[in-house]
């Protein structure tokens, strides 16, 4: 594990939050990668700031199996570490630093294993794949996509590696974020009933909100592979008003929705847009400019992948005597699913451990993924 280790401590120097470029860790994994014999491909974001890559150790025109992860992590600041974030600190069995668990560790794993990779007898190729802004949306990976084929081919399996304690993890909800912008008329305070508050609109929509989140609690599609097995809605931030003399005209509700694989997201979508009207209605008598409007800011879907698809029983082999499971958080496996790869996810560490000041990985975790990635090189030599 001596090349993993080292691998790690390079990436978490980099302080690739997904508000700055992540250039300088894409050179350097592109570096690693060509060293490696690998064919790589870079794709790039409008901006000319970020960038991923696609790679391909082993035969060309051969499914092949895609290892996955994201460069980018969550913002340090205001959060109290003991140590640099960004330089890795190892005490006992614990490596410390922003991105270990969440999900350098991963990416580690998978660039040793792309060495290893390059002195064997590939039957099928490695495929890998490094994204970025997974953290704010998987905003990066949908922009890889379309360059996927004719970069390195569809693989028959990908495998992202999002901590999960080493289990197999079948599905993830799916996230819908979601704004409402509350329209309605300034005057001054003092005369207060002869103009439209937008806040109250922005109440109203809340407690809309509110109400809709009982019902799909109540009523709606469940999936007992979640701790909280239905879908659920958050709003999450509330910005109006300017000066406490000023009736506000306009408020801004950010919200997000998040759904089962099996529950159908155009009827939650479709509930949140009669909601919208159904507030804004009930002021227009007096107030005609009264409007609320929705717009989708972000989007991923979920993942659902069946327990006895033919890639689950491939990951148990690479992985033996671990469970399935079903996560909270969302992934970019969502995204490969869509685009009909079978995905699962699967990674080193707990997610209890990441986004949170002094993040660490457990040298053990590390050591169990090495093993998974062993197993698959193995199997890559034999071919399906």
């Amino acid at each position: 594990m001596t090349r993993t280790l080292d691998l790690l401590d390079r990436l978490v120097a980099f302080p690739t939050v997904s508000a700055d470029s992540n250039l300088a860790i894409v050179d350097f994994i592109e570096d690693v990668l060509r060293r490696a014999g690998g064919e790589v491909h870079r794709i790039g974001d409008p901006t000319g700031r970020k960038a991923g890559l696609f790679a391909r150790i082993g035969p060309a025109d051969v499914a092949g199996v895609m290892l996955s992860g994201h460069t980018d992590v969550v913002p340090v600041a205001g959060q109290a570490w003991a140590s640099d974030p960004f330089r890795l600190r190892r005490d006992g069995g614990r490596l410390y630093g922003r991105g270990t668990t969440d999900m350098k560790g991963f990416l580690a794993c998978i660039l040793s294993t792309a060495e290893r990779a390059a002195a064997l007898p590939l039957v099928e190729p490695l495929k890998l794949a490094f994204s970025w802004d997974e953290e704010v949306g998987c905003l990066g990976i949908p922009k890889m996509l379309p360059a996927m084929d004719e970069a390195v081919g569809r693989p028959r399996l990908c495998i992202v590696g999002e901590p999960t304690s080493m289990q197999i993890a079948l599905g993830h909800k799916g996230k819908v974020a979601l704004r409402a912008i509350c329209h309605g008329t300034a005057g001054h305070s003092s005369m207060a009933p002869d103009y439209l508050n937008a806040i109250h609109l922005a109440g109203d929509f809340v407690a809309g909100l509110r109400r809709l989140q009982a019902d799909l609690a109540a009523t709606g599609a469940r999936d007992a592979g979640y701790d909280v097995p239905y879908a659920t809605v958050h709003a999450g931030r509330i910005a109006g008003g300017t000066a406490l003399n000023i009736v506000p005209d306009r408020a801004v509700i950010d919200f997000e929705y998040r759904y089962p694989a099996d529950q159908q997201p155009e009827a939650i979508q479709s509930a949140l847009i009669a909601l919208a009207e159904d507030v804004a209605a009930a002021y227009r008598e007096s107030f005609p400019e009264a409007q609320v409007d929705v717009e989708v800011v972000n989007a991923y879907p979920g993942l659902g992948t069946r327990a006895d698809h033919p890639a689950v029983a491939l990951m148990k082999s690479l992985v033996p005597g671990v469970g399935t499971t079903k996560v909270a958080f969302g992934t970019e496996a969502g995204h490969f699913d869509a685009a009909g790869i079978p995905t699962l996810v699967c990674g080193p560490g707990s997610m209890e451990q990441g986004h949170k000041p002094d993040e660490f990985i457990e040298t053990t975790e590390l050591a169990r993924c090495d093993a998974m990635c062993d197993r698959l090189l193995e199997h890559l030599c034999v071919g399906a």
